[in-house]
C-alpha cells in the first residue's frame, strides 16, 4: 500500500512540478495562464511536493500566502500520511 501511494503522488508531484514551470514560462510571456484550482487540486489530492519544488525552484507563487503557506502544509500532511502506511 505504502509504495503505491508513493508512487501515485510522485507521479501527481512531477505533473504539478512541470505545470508550475508551465505557468511561470506562460506569466513572463503573458499568455494564457492554468487556473490556481487546478494547481491547488493537484497539490491537495497528493502532488503537493512537487508543488513546493517548482514554487523554490521556478521562483512562482511564493508571494501569494495560500500558495506559500499551503502547498507546504499539504506536503508536510501528506508524507507523514506515506510515512505512517510505511511503517
Amino acid at each position: 500500500m505504502g509504495q503505491a501511494l508513493l508512487a501515485y503522488m510522485g507521479i501527481l508531484s512531477i505533473v504539478l512540478l512541470i505545470l508550475m514551470g508551465m505557468d511561470k514560462s506562460r506569466a513572463k510571456k503573458h499568455e494564457w495562464r492554468i487556473a490556481e484550482r487546478t494547481l491547488f487540486t493537484l497539490a491537495i489530492v497528493g502532488g503537493a511536493v512537487g508543488g513546493v519544488l517548482g514554487m523554490y525552484l521556478f521562483r512562482h507563487k511564493t508571494r501569494h500566502n495560500s500558495f506559500a503557506f499551503g502547498f507546504p502544509l499539504l506536503a508536510a500532511i501528506q508524507l507523514f500520511i506515506v510515512v505512517q502506511l510505511w511503517v
